[in-house]
């Protein structure tokens, strides 16, 4: 399991009863985590957390604000990256930290690849890869069906001093803006997908990742160009194991591009009180050969 270690501005102070203790910056918060199946004793830390997550038997949730708490603050990540920090009815905060393992992964494949790339990031979120990659050189097209998870990686991008890097903003359908730009003929050296497990589309389709994630990697294994640099998939489905979407990318990917390296692993946060690993999901990574990835 590869660890985000290299957090300043956030924690997992522990981990208990289905649920989490965090540091952002300086707020503690407590949400609920279904990976977290164990009941170990705890400390005074989770009494004085300034709010905390309750799921609704109804579907969602709400927070209850034991503090007065800001609508919003931000947590920085290395010397260049800043993000803005926002608890949201769905009990995320605008930000998956454990994420920055990949960033780092990314940033370095992208430096050491000695001519100009180009990254799809797919499922983009706020921002945290778009940025990452942004930072280490890549020209990145971000993607993202949500109008205002759009518009928050755009104030990161802001904080983060890199507004005059060459991103490009696109609202869509993941989905149907690959298949346009297939017929387009546009192509990338690069592609990141950060799918969510369970959603729905805007007609109301359900998407759910197991079923679908095969087409579609096969689908977005398209816009590579003719000498890629790597292609990463995100899960956070407990159904997809690391060796079942490193399978997918080779007969997809790595059968378009033979030679290339396949890897996959968990990725996780270190927990302050056990010194223990919670896993937080997988990524999937085929690079192209030469390429330094994931190290199991």
């Amino acid at each position: 399991m590869r660890r985000a270690e290299g957090w300043r501005d956030f924690g997992v102070i522990d981990a208990s009863g289905g649920e989490k203790l965090e540091r952002w910056g300086d707020v503690t918060l407590i949400r609920p985590d279904p990976q977290v199946i164990w009941n170990t004793p705890r400390g005074e830390g989770w009494r004085d957390a300034d709010a905390r997550y309750h799921r609704s038997e109804k579907g969602g949730g709400s927070w209850e604000i034991r503090r007065r708490l800001r609508e919003f603050w931000t947590i920085g990540y290395g010397e260049v990256l800043r993000f803005k920090i926002s608890p949201t009815g769905f009990k995320h905060t605008g930000l998956f930290p454990e994420q920055a393992v990949n960033w780092e992964l990314f940033g370095a494949l992208i430096r050491g690849a000695g001519r100009p790339v180009r990254v799809l990031n797919l499922f983009a979120y706020t921002g945290g890869a778009t940025l990452a990659c942004a930072a280490a050189g890549a020209s990145v097209c971000h993607v993202d069906a949500s109008k205002g998870m759009v518009a928050w990686a755009r104030e990161n991008q802001a904080l983060s001093g890199l507004s005059d890097k060459p991103v490009r903003w696109i609202v869509d359908d993941c989905r149907k803006f690959v298949e346009r730009e297939l017929r387009r003929g546009s192509r990338y050296d690069a592609v990141i997908m950060d799918p969510p497990s369970y959603g729905r589309g805007p007609g109301g389709e359900v998407w759910k990742l197991e079923e679908s994630v095969y087409s579609l990697v096969e689908l977005c294994a398209g816009v590579l160009g003719e000498d890629p640099l790597f292609f990463a998939v995100n899960s956070y489905t407990t159904g997809l194991s690391p060796s079942v979407m490193e399978y997918i990318l080779g007969v997809t990917v790595g059968r378009r591009y033979p030679g290339g390296r396949l890897a996959a692993d968990e990725i996780g946060l270190p927990v302050e009180a056990s010194g223990l690993t919670l896993p937080c999901g997988a990524t999937a990574l085929w690079s192209r050969p030469g390429t330094e990835g994931i190290t199991k």
